[in-house]
């Protein structure tokens, strides 16, 4: 593991970034666009965020913690759905997209943290918080076609009469993996309050392990070698842990810069290391 401005890159990584600097690694892969939830509970002294640790069998980035999150469907593009909240013309202006592609990260966002912690951001059309919820009957088998790919967010939510609430979460940041990866995603980071009566559960087919843990907790493990994170996921705690509490997540996220894409690039240091720069 190679320290880089306060983070480790993985020895399989490196090995990447070499082969990249040395011209070995030929086009760089399009970067597929995704979205990933920060989903947070109050807890003691603030706040804790839900992660998950990927497990071995994953191609990309095994072992490492991480938030729910994955590939945006291109069926959720423009597609009819109920929706309470921002809507998504003006989510394309938080997000740099167009409406229908900003449309589709936010439906992203609430399918993978519902497939991988059971947690739907969504509650009834009439009356928005006073309609049907989803907490009231079994939900199981709607995640369960979610994430076989048998159905979409939109029929599922579309059968039981639920919007998606687009008003619970918040943009945080972009991020793009580095070009010397072969698996490369344009991923979008939100922020979200976990909403009442619902329960994150270890549902997770890609996870071996979950947890609740403060921010800070979280950064502290990881630089005392304790767990292992990839950059983009260590870089937005730090700025999670500046926050005193799930109020100050949410009013923080309506000033952030979420169009703006960070991607890291590789340099080999004097000291013969490789090192990730932002520039």
């Amino acid at each position: 593991m190679t320290e880089v401005d306060g983070w480790r890159l993985p020895e399989a990584f490196e090995e990447h970034a070499r082969r990249f600097l040395a011209g070995a690694a030929g086009t760089p892969a399009v970067p597929r666009v995704a979205a990933t939830v920060m989903l947070l509970r109050p807890g003691d002294a603030g706040f804790e965020v839900y992660v998950l640790r990927r497990a071995a069998s994953m191609a990309f980035a095994s072992g490492m913690y991480a938030f729910p999150g994955g590939g945006v469907d291109a069926a959720d593009a423009g597609a009819d759905l109920g929706w309470v909240g921002p809507s998504p013309r003006e989510w394309a202006r938080r997000l740099g997209r167009p409406a229908d592609e900003a449309q589709a990260v936010v439906c992203a966002a609430v399918r993978e943290v519902f497939e991988e912690s059971g947690v739907l951001l969504a509650d009834g059309v009439a009356g928005a918080r006073s309609g049907a919820r989803p907490g009231g009957d079994d939900l199981e088998g709607d995640r369960r076609r979610l994430v076989s790919r048998e159905v979409h967010l939109a029929e599922v939510l579309a059968r039981r009469g639920l919007g998606l609430r687009s008003d619970l979460l918040g943009a945080w940041a972009r991020w793009i993996t580095p070009e010397f990866e072969a698996r490369r995603f344009d991923t979008y980071f939100f922020v979200a309050a976990l909403p009442d009566r619902q329960l994150a559960r270890d549902v997770s087919g890609e996870a071996d392990h979950t947890m609740w843990v403060r921010p800070a907790d979280a950064v502290a493990a990881y630089e005392a070698g304790r767990i292992a994170m990839l950059p983009p996921t260590v870089a937005v705690l730090r700025d999670l842990a500046a926050c005193p509490d799930i109020a100050g997540v949410l009013a923080a996220a309506a000033g952030r810069d979420a169009a703006t894409a960070v991607m890291p690039r590789p340099e080999i240091a004097p000291d013969g290391t490789v090192r990730l720069r932002l520039r």
